[in-house]
């Protein structure tokens, strides 16, 4: 450790190299690793963190879980969403919405289903709703895979 509490390089590359590592071991971890804004880390954590999928009856139940979904307040018969709940892992919530904001940075240079509904949103609400939107769609888009087996379709945020 440095005077400042923080890791030398040398020991965070030697962490990044162990994660890698981990990471190709995991299959699940693999496969979510192709979703844009998941990285070697994240897909780690979340199949480290989530080892039964079937657990989860939907993705809004595991996007609960991670406290990426709207607080619901009702009061006569009228239903309207607040904040996220924020319950559930921290850390992976934190991750997903770090993935969803480096993916609204290059939402110009893609094209594709999820694209456009970035685009749609950010025409309507501001970035940062949107990058918790992202986060929570993320959420089902990884729970989606995992109980599938199925692998992400590249061609829903393509390059150009």
């Amino acid at each position: 450790m440095c005077a400042q509490g923080l890791p030398r390089r040398g020991a965070l590359n030697d962490l990044e190299r162990q994660i890698a590592k981990v990471h190709a071991l995991s299959e699940t971890s693999r496969s979510l690793g192709e979703i844009p804004g998941i990285g070697k880390l994240v897909a780690s954590v979340i199949a480290a963190s989530v080892p039964d999928p079937s657990v989860f009856n939907s993705g809004r139940d595991f996007a609960a879980w991670l406290g990426v979904t709207p607080r619901q307040i009702s009061s006569g018969g009228k239903p309207t969403l607040g904040a996220i709940t924020k319950a559930g892992n921290r850390y992976i919530r934190k991750l997903l919405v770090l993935g969803a904001t480096s993916l609204l940075n290059v939402v110009g240079k893609r094209r594709g289903g999820l694209r456009d509904w970035i685009v749609g949103l950010l025409a309507k609400k501001p970035a940062r709703l949107v990058t918790v939107a992202l986060a929570n769609k993320l959420a089902r888009i990884i729970l989606a895979m995992m109980k599938t087996g199925e692998c992400f379709r590249t061609e829903m945020f393509a390059k150009r």
